[in-house]
């Protein structure tokens, strides 16, 4: 990371739901959307989900500022990651998160998922590959076969990625990655809040714009 870079995104990190974090000319309909139902979550929290896909370019790229900046959220905001079905190539990475989530260790080798798909090329469109890849890194082989069987379409386990794709596409509305959906009352997409284009760090503006609705929805 360059030192501009690194300035550049601990600034943003240190406004966090502070004073500074206040409008900045933000438009409804523009940089963000309202969702015409609340979608309920945790009390007396604010739920921020970050609707993603492993192969998503952008998201890859908005993942160093994100990972930062999350890293000084208030106990007050319950922040969840959501891996979203794109089109079929999507497919298996969506099964990958939820299968590693059912173990408990999808944080621990999503890095080494997202450099293997943007930087070494690899599918990661079958169970073999994944193993291959995430073995080495500490992967109970056994145990992620049994998982990643239990969310065959058929299989009950399944339910819960329909659900997911469901809730996203009724409930949140959500057609694209990475969005951030706060406290189940906005959608800020971060191409849509970027306020030029190839801004430095990528995901500045939206996370900026986080900021100001999380502020906006704070319990008292």
């Amino acid at each position: 990371m360059t030192p501009r870079r690194h300035l550049l995104q601990a600034g943003a990190v240190a406004a966090l739901l502070g004073p500074a974090a206040r409008a900045q000319n933000w438009q409804e309909g523009r940089h963000y959307k309202r969702l015409a139902q609340p979608v309920p979550g945790p009390a007396g929290q604010v739920e921020l989900v970050e609707f993603f896909w492993y192969g998503c370019p952008l998201c890859y790229a908005f993942e160093p500022a994100l990972k930062s900046w999350l890293a000084q959220l208030p106990a007050w905001v319950a922040f969840r990651h959501q891996h979203l079905f794109l089109r079929e190539i999507s497919r298996p990475h969506q099964r990958l998160f939820f299968t590693l989530q059912a173990m408990g260790v999808e944080s621990r080798f999503r890095a080494a998922i997202s450099a293997a798909l943007h930087e070494q090329r690899i599918a990661l469109d079958t169970p073999e590959q994944m193993i291959k890849l995430l073995q080495p890194l500490g992967l109970d082989a056994a145990a992620f076969s049994r998982s990643w069987a239990a969310f065959e379409p058929k299989a009950f386990s399944a339910a819960r990625i329909d659900n997911a794709n469901r809730q996203a596409a009724q409930a949140y509305q959500v057609h694209g990655v990475p969005t951030l959906a706060v406290g189940g009352r906005f959608l800020v997409s971060v191409s849509e809040a970027a306020e030029r284009r190839n801004e430095s760090p990528i995901g500045a503006s939206a996370l900026r714009l986080t900021e100001h609705l999380l502020t906006s929805l704070r319990p008292a």
